[in-house]
């Protein structure tokens, strides 16, 4: 199996209302140095199988969205149930 293939199988078992990191699904996918490449796999991804909404920066970011935008990555979100934490800085 390919890292791609491994990253789309780690996003497809996120459940609705929850977020993994593109740290921890890189971790999953068992490349822990990997993050970024798993960011642009999720933003060449169309398949709707894969629900890469759900996968977020290290930092509560929302990262891109390949399919409307951050806008339509929160709203998704919030469809689900996802609750979003403010951060103090």
């Amino acid at each position: 199996m390919t890292f791609t293939e491994k990253v789309r199988a780690v996003v497809r078992r996120i459940p609705k209302g929850s977020v993994m990191t593109y740290k921890e699904v890189a971790i999953k996918a068992g490349n822990p140095k990997a993050a970024r490449a798993v960011a642009s796999i999720m933003a060449a991804n169309y398949d709707p199988d894969v629900p890469c909404h759900r996968v977020i920066r290290s930092d509560g970011g929302l990262g891109g969205y390949n399919r409307g935008g951050i806008l339509a990555k929160q709203k998704l979100l919030l469809a689900e149930g996802y609750i979003f934490h403010v951060r103090n800085k």
